[in-house]
């Protein structure tokens, strides 16, 4: 089996808690596979060792590459199952319960809004169970508190970011009150990177913003709720606004977070990288070392304690300090990681590649 960093199950009743944390010494890597997609896949969710969920689309202006993919079998094999037509899509989030339930969030595209679609039957048949009707909204990211209550977040909408919420799994959705949302920065936003908004518990949920440039360049925020989604408030991040944005966040508890994200225009040579982090819930945050580039994606480790990886389109980083410092230790393009305890951490990239995160103790 497979070592995941930190939490290896290298036998049966074997728990992440009786596993020493990773030392400096070891080494991670990324074990390679092909899915069942040679598209970009940027996002991902990890049900168990055996289920994983993995979507993409558009990543970089690319067309008619939508996907949608899962395992069932721990990456032996994988299925296609992008809804029929969602090759035009850009699938910008996966929610998966089990190896049959799950949800994906497509961005606009043309005359077409966000969308929302549902599977009960491992993505042979999709339901559209929301689609976006109110001018300027753009969905960017979900997060579900368990296989019920769930959160959608969108660009705000006349000087809010508007929130959508769900009871029953995805089937329904709704606008939650925007008296709860305190108002967003002139010109905010939230990058649809996935993990943008996550969740924790049946109460507590966060999203990052991508903070202004101009004269006010404003720095991220992170808007936080207590109370699954009612009413929310907003922290400014050290990471610096008008040349850098939050692209992800992780929380390994209720109090202590990472966000990660930088800047990233290829075409202009620009690919810089941003950490921050929190102990109080994402009331405040303290800015770490750079990672090696732009991350588009972080998550902490499943029983690791203080370890976190972040991935973006230059490589990988490792933290074995909360994310104060970072490392680099791959240069594979990869767009999203998740991790679940007793799963190890899985992350997806460019060519329809997934990644399964490996140690070796030196």
């Amino acid at each position: 089996m497979v070592l995941g960093l930190a939490v290896a199950l290298i036998a049966p009743g074997v728990t992440a808690e009786s596993v020493p944390a990773a030392r400096q010494a070891d080494v991670p890597s990324w074990r390679f596979m092909p899915t069942a997609t040679s598209n970009t896949l940027i996002t991902l969710d990890v049900v168990d060792r055996e289920v994983v969920w993995a979507v993409g689309g558009g990543f970089r202006g690319a067309t008619n590459d939508g996907a949608v993919v899962r395992t069932v079998d721990g990456g032996r094999s994988w299925q296609n199952v992008t809804p029929p037509g969602g090759v035009a899509d850009k699938f910008r989030d996966v929610e998966a319960f089990d190896r049959d339930h799950a949800l994906v969030l497509t961005l606009p595209r043309g005359d077409e809004p966000s969308r929302i679609y549902r599977t009960a039957d491992g993505g042979a048949t999709w339901q559209l169970v929301f689609r976006n009707s109110v001018p300027n909204a753009f969905y960017d990211c979900m997060a579900f508190f368990d296989d019920r209550h769930g959160l959608a977040v969108s660009d705000p909408v006349g000087g809010k970011f508007a929130i959508l919420a769900t009871e029953d799994g995805g089937w329904t959705w709704r606008p939650a009150p925007a008296d709860g949302m305190p108002a967003a920065t002139p010109d905010d936003g939230a990058l649809a990177t996935g993990t943008c908004m996550v969740a924790h518990d049946r109460r507590h949920a966060w999203f990052g913003t991508t903070g202004t440039s101009g004269g006010t360049g404003h720095n991220p925020q992170v808007f936080r709720t207590a109370d699954g989604g009612r009413t929310w408030s907003a922290a400014d991040t050290p990471i610096p606004g008008g040349t850098a944005s939050i692209a992800s966040l992780s929380f390994r508890d209720p109090r202590h977070g990472l966000a990660v994200g930088g800047d990233f225009a290829p075409d202009s040579g620009i690919d810089s990288g941003a950490a921050a982090s929190t102990a109080d819930g994402g009331a405040s945050w303290s800015l770490g070392d750079a990672p090696g580039g732009f991350r588009n994606s972080v998550a902490w480790v499943p029983g690791g304690g203080h370890i976190a990886v972040a991935v973006g389109p230059n490589g990988s980083d490792v933290s074995t300090d909360s994310g104060r410092s970072w490392t680099l230790f791959d240069r594979a393009r990869l767009l999203g990681v998740n991790c679940q305890p007793g799963a190890g951490c899985w992350a997806v990239g460019e060519h329809g590649t997934a990644a399964q995160l490996v140690i070796r103790h030196s």
